[in-house]
C-alpha cells in the first residue's frame, strides 16, 4: 500500500468515526422551503408559497419514494424475465404525487385510482411483499394472487381500476357515502390526462357539484395518454379548469411539498362543506404507458433524461435535505441499502410463494354469503365458493 493510499485509508476511517458520532442534535430539525405557485381556477387564494418540512417527515417521504421507485424497477426486471405476466403499468417518476397526496389527507380518508396503482397500494398500507406477490400471481399477494397489477385493494383504498375513467364515478359514490355517514371524511379520486376527456367524468363533476360531495378530483397529467401527447389529444390542456363550475388548481406534481400543501388546501375545502375541488398534478412517467410500450417512439430519450436530471422528485427532496443539514449522505445511503434489501426479499418471496390452488378460484365472489356451488371449466365440474 502506498503512502497516499494509507493516508486515504486513515482519513476515511477517521471520517467514518466522526460521521457515526454525529447525533440527531447535529441536524436541522425543521426547515422552510419556497415552493412553486399554483395556477388557480375559481379560487381566491391558493396554497402558501412556502412549506415547512421536519427532518422526520423528510426522511419518511424519502424512504417511501425510494421504496416505490425500487419496487417499480424490480417489477420491470421481473416482467422482462417473464415472471410477471399480463398488464403492468409502472409509476416511477410520479412518486411525489402519491406521497404528497397522502401527506395532505388522513388514512381514514378514501382513495381510488386507475391502473397505475402500485404506489398507492403501498401508501394505503399494503406491504412491498404483498404487492410483489400479487404482481407474480402468488397466494401471498394482496388480492391473494387473483388481481394482478391493476386490481389491488386495502382498507379505504378501492384499487386500481382497468376501465379508463370508470373509477371517477365510483369515487363520487364513495364521497356520497362519506357525506351520508357524516364522518368528516373525503374521497380522493385519481385519473390520468388520457381519461380526462371521458364523458362519465363530466357527468360525475355535475353530480358531485350538485350534491356538494367531499371529493378531490385529481388529474395526474404525465403528459402522455398511452402514446399520444396531451397537445394532440385535448383541445384544452388546462385540466384544472375542466370542472368549469368546480374550483381547480394546477400543481407542480414533481415536488412532494407542493403536492402536500395543495392537497391540504383541497381537503380543507371539501371538509368545510364547499363541495368538490379539482387538482391537476403536472408530473412525468419514466417508463412507457405499460410494459408493452417502450416509451421512446413518441418521445425522445433526451426528453426523459432531461426530466430525470432537472425535476426528479426524489433528487429534489434529497438535495433540499442535504443542503439544509437535515440529513447526511451516509444516512440516506443507509436508507437506500435498507430499501434495496426489502425489495430483494419481497422479490424472493414473490418468486417462491406458491400459486393459489384451484379450490380458491371461485372464492370471494360475493361478500359475506353462505358457501355455494359454482360451475367450473366444464358443466360437469363443480367448485365451492366461500366469502
Amino acid at each position: 500500500m502506498t503512502l497516499q493510499s494509507l493516508n486515504r485509508f486513515f482519513f476515511y476511517k477517521l471520517y467514518s468515526v466522526v460521521v457515526s458520532a454525529r447525533t440527531y442534535a447535529d441536524f436541522t430539525p425543521q426547515a422552510t422551503f419556497d415552493i412553486k405557485k399554483c395556477d388557480l381556477h375559481k379560487l381566491e387564494e391558493g396554497p402558501p408559497l412556502q412549506a415547512v418540512l421536519s427532518r422526520e417527515e423528510g426522511l419518511q417521504y424519502y424512504r417511501t419514494m425510494q421504496t416505490m421507485r425500487r419496487m417499480e424497477l424490480k417489477a420491470d426486471q421481473l416482467y422482462k424475465q417473464k415472471i410477471i405476466r399480463g398488464f403492468c403499468h409502472l409509476y416511477d417518476g410520479q412518486e411525489a404525487c402519491a406521497v404528497g397526496i397522502e401527506a395532505g389527507i388522513n388514512l381514514s380518508d378514501h382513495l381510488i385510482t386507475a391502473y397505475r396503482a402500485h404506489g398507492y397500494t403501498l401508501t394505503r398500507g399494503g406491504t412491498v411483499r404483498e404487492i410483489m406477490a400479487e404482481l407474480t400471481g402468488r397466494r401471498g399477494g394482496i388480492a391473494k394472487g387473483k388481481g394482478g397489477s391493476m386490481h389491488m385493494y386495502t382498507k379505504h383504498f378501492y384499487g386500481g381500476n382497468g376501465i379508463v375513467g370508470a373509477q371517477v364515478p365510483l369515487g363520487a359514490g364513495v364521497a356520497l357515502a362519506c357525506k351520508y355517514l357524516g364522518k368528516n371524511e373525503l374521497c380522493v379520486c385519481l385519473y390520468g390526462d388520457g381519461a380526462a376527456n371521458q364523458g362519465q367524468i363530466f357527468e360525475t363533476y355535475n353530480m358531485a357539484s350538485l350534491w356538494k360531495l367531499p371529493c378531490i378530483f385529481i388529474c395526474e397529467n404525465n403528459k402522455y395518454g398511452m402514446g399520444t401527447s396531451v397537445e394532440r389529444a385535448a383541445a384544452s390542456t388546462d385540466y384544472y379548469k375542466r370542472g368549469d363550475f368546480i374550483p381547480g388548481l394546477r400543481v407542480d406534481g414533481m415536488d412532494v411539498l407542493c403536492v402536500r400543501e395543495a392537497t391540504k388546501l383541497a381537503a380543507e375545502h371539501c371538509r368545510s362543506g364547499k363541495g368538490p375541488i379539482l387538482m391537476e398534478l403536472q408530473t412525468y412517467r419514466y417508463h412507457g404507458h405499460s410494459m408493452s410500450d417502450p416509451g421512446v417512439s413518441y418521445r425522445t430519450r433526451d426528453e426523459i433524461q432531461e426530466v430525470r436530471s432537472k425535476s426528479d422528485p426524489i433528487s429534489m427532496l434529497k438535495d433540499r435535505m442535504l443542503s439544509n443539514n437535515m440529513a447526511s449522505v451516509e444516512e440516506l445511503k443507509e436508507i437506500d441499502v435498507e430499501v434495496r434489501k426489502e425489495i430483494e426479499d419481497a422479490a424472493q418471496f414473490a418468486t417462491t410463494d406458491p400459486e393459489p390452488p384451484l379450490d380458491d378460484l371461485c372464492n370471494h365472489i360475493f361478500y359475506n354469503d353462505p358457501p355455494m356451488e359454482v360451475r367450473g371449466t366444464n358443466p360437469w365440474t363443480k367448485l365451492k365458493s366461500v366469502s
